[in-house]
């Protein structure tokens, strides 16, 4: 489903590489975890994936359709979370989200029952009316997740989504990941809190200034230890 082919970048004239040679598959209908230091490039994969940041170097393919040359067919089929919430604070909460919805040319009937399943999950059904410079950071969060959801994305890329969320609404997105795998979407997952990823995990991938150190199945690459001690032992 997700397929990064030799992915490559250096911001302005550093010749150090943020990102070098990368290559990494996601199959679907599985949970990719990928970790890594602050400034070992995780972020940076990511808005390349997602058709933000430009590939110097490369190419990545959503569903075998290049970035580089279809980005919007590629984004049509996935959806993004980011580790902040910065989103239009002029709009309503339902505003927000049928403004998601009519850019993926979802119907009526479909996003009306999404929003409300995802909006009860997510306890912010009873706030969809208010503006969105009133909610939270954690009520935020709620409606990035809901927008990324109603879509129907085959990818969906998240950067640390359980930030400001509550324990319940953590949970409650776990299962809803693990779900959406089940019905065939993959899962590009990025975070600094172990213990989730190898729980929520099929495979893993480590990243260390810019270059992928250790890659493979969950319980193949850890062994007998846990997710964090190895991450600390290949990046001491």
């Amino acid at each position: 489903m997700l397929e990064i082919k030799k992915f490559s970048k250096s911001y302005g004239n550093n010749t150090k590489k943020a990102v070098d040679n990368l290559n990494l598959t996601i199959n679907r209908g599985e949970i990719f975890g990928f970790v890594g230091h602050n400034g070992a490039g995780k972020t940076t994969t990511i808005k390349a994936i997602v058709g933000i940041n430009e590939i110097d170097e490369g190419d990545i393919f959503i569903d075998n359709i290049s970035i580089k040359d279809n980005a919007i067919e590629c984004k049509r089929k996935m959806a993004y979370i980011p580790d902040n919430p910065d989103i239009y604070t002029s709009l309503t909460g339902i505003g927000y989200l049928n403004f998601i919805a009519d850019i993926y040319d979802v119907s009526v009937k479909v996003r009306e029952a999404l929003i409300e399943k995802y909006a009860k999950i997510f306890e912010i059904h009873n706030y969809l009316g208010d503006l969105i410079s009133t909610y939270s950071r954690g009520m935020k969060q709620k409606l990035v997740i809901i927008g990324a959801l109603i879509h129907q994305p085959k990818l969906l890329v998240l950067d640390e989504p359980f930030v400001g969320l509550d324990p319940m609404s953590t949970h409650n997105l776990k299962n809803i990941m693990k779900d959406l795998c089940k019905e065939g979407t993959s899962i590009f997952f990025s975070s600094h809190v172990l213990e989730v990823v190898e729980k929520l995990c099929d495979r893993v991938g480590i990243i260390k200034k810019g270059e992928l150190i250790a890659c493979g199945e969950m319980k193949e690459l850890k062994g007998d230890k846990d997710l964090e001690s190895i991450f600390l032992e290949l990046n001491e």
